[in-house]
């Protein structure tokens, strides 16, 4: 497996563990900001909608566009934004707002990344480092929802939010390697 692929699957396990850790206790903190049922899928659906009327716009751009790498830490760079504002939300409208931060931090980075991780793939072995990826994403997330019940239980949303954040960061600035690698393979 060549090492950009191993950024990218480094940087997207971080991203992973932090939305892992909220996952499944989104509709809890949707609850406790004065939401209910409606305002929890309101927010996703602003996410979805976001993201996914951005992705189908930004992937043709990003298809013409050198260096995609750029295009994922913005994304993530995003991402982190968002994880952030976790931090900052109290009622049901800044959750909204924070949803659609994700949607176009994921409309501007998922794209790219999809599109670097299949450039990367070794010949004859496409199926097995996607399952890679597939594999990683359904462990690290699994494991992720069992910490994030347990630290929201013993600590609250906040220190999670906080974690998440930095998990996040930590994605970031692995991902930010994905350029210095590029800029050696240039130079050869």
């Amino acid at each position: 497996m060549r090492k950009e692929l191993k950024i990218l699957l480094l940087a997207s396990s971080l991203f992973m563990l932090a939305g892992g850790l909220f996952g499944p206790l989104y509709a809890v903190f949707v609850e406790d900001i004065g939401g209910d049922l409606l305002t929890a899928g309101g927010a996703y659906a602003a996410f979805s909608i976001a993201a996914g009327v951005l992705i189908f716009i930004i992937s043709r751009w990003e298809d013409h566009v050198k260096h995609q790498e750029k295009f994922i830490i913005i994304g993530y760079a995003l991402s982190c934004l968002g994880y952030l504002g976790y931090i900052f939300v109290q009622v049901p409208l800044h959750l909204f707002l924070v949803q659609i931060v994700f949607g176009v931090g994921e409309a501007i980075g998922v794209p790219a990344y999809d599109g670097l991780y299949s450039k990367f793939l070794d010949k004859g072995r496409y199926i097995s480092e996607w399952g890679v990826w597939e594999s990683m994403a359904y462990i690290v997330t699994g494991v992720a929802a069992i910490i994030g019940g347990l630290l929201a239980s013993l600590y609250g949303f906040r220190l999670l939010f906080v974690i998440m954040f930095i998990a996040s960061l930590a994605g970031l600035a692995i991902s930010i390697f994905l350029i210095s690698k590029k800029g050696k393979r240039q130079s050869k």
